[in-house]
């Protein structure tokens, strides 16, 4: 029988798609930005165009009409915030702090014992909170969420110095290249982490292991 230990977090958390359709509003932002002389509502247009089709694109293929709606008010609010200031890189400000922001939720959530990669996990296989009653699981997941704490720390450490110099062109690139690609990484790398973490014997994460007492 196969190792249950061994299933891929790729195959339950996915990561391209998603990563790869948000990626593709900012590209169409700079190249309408630069198409029409500079103009930052030209840019403004095409990437909220962009995310309309996408969100439209989603919807058809079975994805959450709110998970739609929010991808593509997130652009909608990104043009507006560039418009607003008058600075094309500021459209890049959202992405930014969401990145600051997530680096720090992830981190204080292992602090305080509710490591968010056994949230999201727990959550999608139905298990409420059954994973945290289980030591050796709640051990793992902890360990296993630093290296998402590192994937956003990464994208703040390169994008803050390409916002602050409003290199558009680079921002946009970097954008794409630390979407899904190093989302899919960090995936493989929690996942692996993940099942060096858990003891020999251990069931794996689809399967808690918690005390009689606590069950």
């Amino acid at each position: 029988m196969t190792d249950v230990r061994q299933e891929s977090l790729v195959s339950l958390l996915g990561g391209r798609g998603g990563a790869l359709d948000a990626s593709l509003p900012p590209l169409a932002f700079v190249a309408g930005w630069l198409i029409w002389d500079h103009s930052i509502g030209a840019g403004a247009v095409a990437a909220v165009l962009c995310g309309v089709v996408i969100g439209v694109f989603r919807f058809v293929r079975g994805e959450k009409p709110r998970a739609v709606v929010l991808s593509v008010l997130l652009v909608v609010a990104a043009a507006l915030i560039a418009l607003y200031t008058g600075r094309v890189e500021d459209f890049f400000l959202i992405q930014l702090l969401s990145n600051a922001a997530s680096a720090l939720a992830w981190a204080g959530s292992i602090a305080v014992r509710w490591p968010l990669l056994g949230v999201v996990v727990g959550t999608i296989l139905g298990q409420k909170t059954r994973w945290r009653r289980d030591p050796a699981l709640l051990r793992a997941y902890s360990i296993a969420s630093w290296p998402w704490v590192g994937q956003y720390v990464l994208r703040v450490a390169v994008f803050t110095p390409l916002w602050l110099d409003a290199q558009v062109f680079w921002l946009a690139t970097v954008r794409a290249a630390m979407s899904w690609p190093l989302q899919i990484v960090c995936i493989l790398v929690s996942g692996w982490v993940l099942r060096r973490a858990l003891p020999d014997g251990h069931p794996g994460f689809r399967h808690p292991q918690v005390p009689e007492a606590a069950s």
